[in-house]
């Protein structure tokens, strides 16, 4: 019946992506985000897809997404912690306190209350383990300009996987970071006029979602003695080397 596997954010782009993939190899996929309608769409009545709206900044909302989970499919084998938001285009003089907490509360908050339920779960199953996989960006290596909030939280995932690397590899649980630049989603779809550090204004090249779905689709396939640390899924011309 293959794993079960729960995603975040899995209504629209990436998330959605990664779900029909997954679905569509026979895995059980918890499809998990804010709108109902969406996550409904996305799993398009699969028999082996369950919806369940989550609130990722809610501790309480995230615990009960994972006790559903356990309780319709008795285990977790992964994590996709893919929920995040872009936050508003600001630099440190700019960005207000609701804008950043805004930011905060989804990217790290609720990826750290995904990545602890789940981690428990792992680490108590029988047969013990799993994977967890969260959703870096290139930002977490080298930023855009006004981008304080976004690149903020994901150098805080690149801390929160290092942190997890450490501490559950002897609990069988491996940990990736999936950094991605410019999947073709409606969130990139602004991407025609992006500022660039030398302060130009230019059209950036975006690829298939579909190639980071596979990308995580492999991942979920590894058996858990093979460990991916760092994974980048990137356009070629993207002006991402050097761009700082």
């Amino acid at each position: 019946m293959g794993k079960v596997v729960v995603i975040t954010g899995a209504g629209s782009g990436i998330g959605r992506a990664t779900a029909r993939v997954l679905l569509d190899a026979g895995h059980q996929v918890v499809l998990a985000g804010r709108r109902p309608e969406q996550l409904a769409e996305a799993a398009a009545g699969r028999p082996n897809a369950r919806v369940v709206p989550t609130d990722v900044t809610d501790a309480e909302s995230v615990r009960a997404l994972f006790g559903d989970t356990v309780a319709t499919f008795g285990r977790v084998d992964v994590l996709f912690n893919n929920a995040g938001v872009f936050g508003p285009a600001a630099s440190i003089t700019e960005i207000d306190v609701e804008q950043w907490h805004t930011v905060w509360r989804t990217n790290v908050d609720g990826s750290v209350f995904c990545a602890r339920e789940a981690a428990r779960i792992m680490a108590a199953q029988l047969p013990r383990g799993g994977r967890i996989i969260n959703n870096g960006s290139l930002s977490a290596h080298r930023p855009r300009p006004h981008s304080l909030a976004y690149t903020v939280t994901k150098h805080a995932i690149s801390g929160l996987t290092a942190s997890m690397l450490l501490d559950l590899r002897a609990l069988d649980i491996c940990v990736t970071q999936l950094d991605i630049g410019n999947a073709a989603t409606d969130m990139t779809a602004g991407f025609s006029e992006t500022l660039q550090a030398d302060g130009r204004l230019a059209a950036e090249p975006t690829f298939d979602v579909q190639h980071v779905a596979g990308a995580v689709a492999h991942i979920v396939d590894l058996p858990l003695e093979v460990s991916v640390p760092e994974l980048t899924v990137m356009a070629r011309a993207m002006p991402y080397f050097g761009r700082g």
